[in-house]
């Protein structure tokens, strides 16, 4: 089997984000880019399915669509055990655009099993999985919390209200996972770190697409108020400010 991962590239998670003056897009100035926890969680899954199964999993590939600055990302899931990567020279757009051009990349190409985070932690869209699986008209699973291989089969566990689901498909499958179906991500080592810069990152030309709706202004969220400190013995006054004030009793 072949395991595709897409990779999106993302600001830390500890990035303060910052607006233009027009508050029509936003500031990256300063800002230091990371691989999409999710998609770091389906990496490191992929890559313990492989340890695990050398003879049924044979190659892992991380792509992802955006422009060079996008390379360093890639280099790190090389570096954790990725064995090549595809970058989709295509930067900007919404998830339907996206989608479009991982799917136009690997259209054609063997694999078998593509692991799509559940969403960006930037923008939170939950969408590009399955457009993908649509345009690639592959079977689709999505809040997979556990994924097992055996021979051609693929066996995953999902979240459902109230409990979970077990779930036995074929490949080709795109699985769209969550929280769960890694533990811990993994982190380069030194070795892997210094094999990455001769591992292959191909680079794709975009496919003509057109995104179907775009981001017309950034609204910041209100500033939290100072806080206030009550006296622990002045009972009274807690209760006069939560009902006046925060308007919750």
């Amino acid at each position: 089997m072949n395991i595709l991962v897409c990779i999106s590239n993302v600001p830390d998670t500890t990035t303060r984000i910052k607006y233009s003056a027009d508050m029509k897009s936003v500031d990256y100035s300063g800002v230091q880019w990371i691989i999409n926890p999710w998609d770091e969680l389906a990496l490191t899954r992929a890559i313990e399915l492989k340890e695990a199964n050398p003879a049924l999993v044979q190659k892992i590939t991380v792509i992802t669509a955006g422009g060079a600055d996008a390379e360093p990302t890639l280099r790190k899931a090389l570096a954790c055990g990725a064995d090549d990567a595809i970058r989709v020279d295509a930067a900007g757009g919404d998830s339907l655009f996206t989608a479009t051009q991982l799917a136009h990349a690997v259209k054609g190409e063997p694999f078998d099993v593509i692991l799509c985070g559940i969403e960006s932690s930037d923008y939170n869209g939950s969408a590009v999985g399955g457009m993908l699986a649509e345009l690639l008209d592959y079977n689709s699973v999505s809040a997979v919390s556990s994924l097992n291989l055996e021979g051609n089969s693929v066996k995953v566990t999902r979240e459902i209200d109230g409990g979970k689901q077990s779930i036995e498909t074929s490949a080709p499958v795109v699985l769209i996972v969550q929280k769960g179906i890694a533990i811990n991500p993994r982190i380069p080592s030194m070795r892997g770190i210094m094999t990455a810069r001769t591992k292959p990152l191909k680079v794709v030309a975009a496919a003509a697409a057109a995104p179907g709706s775009k981001v017309v202004g950034y609204q910041a969220p209100p500033q939290k108020s100072a806080c206030k400190m009550i006296d622990p013995e002045n009972m009274d006054e807690l209760v006069h400010l939560l009902h006046t004030e925060a308007r919750v009793i």
